[in-house]
This record gives C-alpha cells, structure tokens and sequence, in this order.
C-alpha cells in the first residue's frame, strides 16, 4: 500500500509562460523562483522582484507502544504523516512604487507506513512547487493591470509623485 502525496487545497495546472515584462530580482534565490518570475528576469529592467519562501513541518508518529501492538501494521497501516506548509510572498516594484503584492500558501502531507517512508525533501519539494505554483495563477489572474501597471512605470518615473 502506497500513500500519495496530499496537497489541499488542489491547484490547477497551468502552464508556466513568462510575465509580459522583465524585472531584476532584489532579494531571493534565483533557483527557488515561481516558474513565471523566474522566466521574466533581466539585469537591466527597471521593474524589481523580491521573494521570500518559508517552510514548517508538522510530523506526527503513531506512539511505539501502539503501533508495536497493532496487527494492522503488517498490511501497511499508516504508522504517521509528514507534513510541510510552504508559505511564500512575492513583492513588484518599480522604484518606490509597488506594482503588486502576493502572497500563498499550500500545506503538503504524506502518510508512511512500515514498507514506504517518504524523505522529508520529497515533501518539502513538492510543498515548495505547489505554493510557487499558485503564485503563478495570482500573477497570471493579475497579468493585464501588472502589464500596464509596468509599462506606464517605465514611461513616466514621476507618475507617483503627488499620490
């Protein structure tokens, strides 16, 4: 009996494209980006990223003193759950003004049993690929108004003055 990975709430697949901008990312790992940032990047662009992931993990064992005494054990009965919640945020800027602010977060858990034991990196990872996942969807729902929010930004560095 083989446990599956359970991420709730459920997110869509949907296909990772590039922002219609490039921005410069400010504070973060390049290796660890939502799919759709990290296409974006550029040097040079006036527009900036900053993003920042957090991981918790939430184990629970079954007490050795129960499962010891558990028939069930010996056709696979979970014996305990290993659980992450990724929270992560992603700011845009373009100078002093902020273009958008996101922020998701996802919880992944898998059970184990006597015959299969998932490692914490394989529920870390899938954590870290749900949340950078549906930071995506909110950036691709956001797409048109950051799209103009970022060209209108690059054209005048006086449209915040006075707001």
């Amino acid at each position: 009996m083989d446990s599956q990975l359970v991420i709730a709430p459920k997110v869509a697949d949907v296909p990772a494209h590039p922002l219609p901008f490039k921005g410069k990312l400010l504070s973060g790992d390049a290796a660890e980006l939502p799919p759709a940032v990290a296409m974006s990047l550029s040097d040079t662009a006036p527009v900036t990223f900053t993003y920042r992931e957090e991981l918790t993990h939430d184990d629970y064992h079954v007490p050795l003193a129960i499962s010891a005494l558990d028939p069930a054990n010996l056709i696979g009965a979970p014996l305990g759950d290993i659980g992450v919640t990724a929270f992560a945020s992603l700011s845009i800027s373009a100078g002093d003004t902020i273009l958008g602010d996101y922020t998701a977060k996802e919880h992944v858990s898998k059970s184990y049993n006597m015959y299969s034991h998932p490692t914490h990196k394989e529920v870390d990872d899938a954590a870290r690929d749900a949340v950078r996942q549906r930071i995506d969807q909110k950036l691709y729902k956001d797409e048109a108004r950051l799209a103009q929010a970022a060209a209108s930004a690059g054209k005048s560095p006086t449209a915040s003055v006075g707001q």
